[in-house]
């Protein structure tokens, strides 16, 4: 068992070119080497698991740049997917946006109660393309409805009741007891765990794939608008000492 971990707390781990890149780099080590059974994915510095994607990345953007950048994000989240072990999520804070959906694509989501997360992406300017689609993976129309137009955070606690995540913990046990789950997992017949990921990534890989194409023409769509860049700048003139 081995544990990941998204290493920017000094920007509470949000998702940067550097970030996306280990974070493959990590997952397809993790795949290729046989004394891991299990992988346990976690945020740095105790604040966030991943508050989304880093919005100075995001502000300097440029439309030309939008499907090269869209794939890149794709392929951050197809390494998880692609992981034939067993891979719990350990939300050790907030998880927005893509920090929001790398846990969705993780097998087990583990969570203090109190901590927030969820999908923001409108209140940016961003259509809820990707993440809406791997929330119907676990939660009902409804709330998928709920969530991604209204781009509110939830709660841990609202997040298990209504299915999203797998199991409640304390805040200060939430990475304990991930790594207590994975390990279980890890004792466990690893070929039986590798078919069976292998057949749910199956029944999800098409509708996955088609939302990452409708993802990129909603976003291009969005960026020719304005309001994604709009939004990133206001964001960071409010954060500017």
């Amino acid at each position: 068992m081995t544990v990941i971990t998204l290493n920017r707390p000094e920007r509470m781990n949000a998702v940067n070119q550097e970030l996306r890149s280990a974070l493959i780099t990590a997952m397809q080590v993790a795949e290729a080497d046989p004394t891991i059974r299990a992988v346990v994915l976690a945020g740095a510095g105790g604040k966030a698991f991943c508050a989304g994607q880093d919005l100075t990345e995001s502000a300097a953007m440029q439309w030309q740049d939008l499907v090269r950048w869209l794939n890149a994000q794709r392929d951050m989240y197809q390494s998880v997917r692609d992981l034939n072990k067993p891979c719990i999520a350990a939300m050790n804070g907030v998880a927005a946006g893509a920090g929001f959906q790398i846990a969705l694509c993780a097998d087990l989501r583990i969570i203090a109660p109190t901590t927030r997360i969820g999908q923001p992406e409108v209140k940016a300017g961003l259509a809820s393309i990707v993440g809406s689609y791997l929330m119907t993976l676990h939660v009902s129309h409804t709330h998928n409805v709920a969530m991604s137009l209204g781009g509110e955070l939830i709660t841990g606690e609202r997040a298990y009741e209504i299915g999203l995540v797998t199991e409640l913990a304390e805040p200060d046990a939430v990475l304990s007891r991930a790594i207590e789950v994975a390990a279980g997992y890890a004792q466990l017949p690893a070929t039986a765990l590798r078919v069976s990921k292998q057949r749910f990534r199956e029944m999800t890989q098409a509708g996955f794939d088609e939302a990452v194409m409708a993802g990129i023409r909603a976003q291009l769509e969005c960026y020719a608008d304005g309001d994604p860049q709009r939004a990133a700048a206001a964001f960071l003139e409010r954060k500017r000492p």
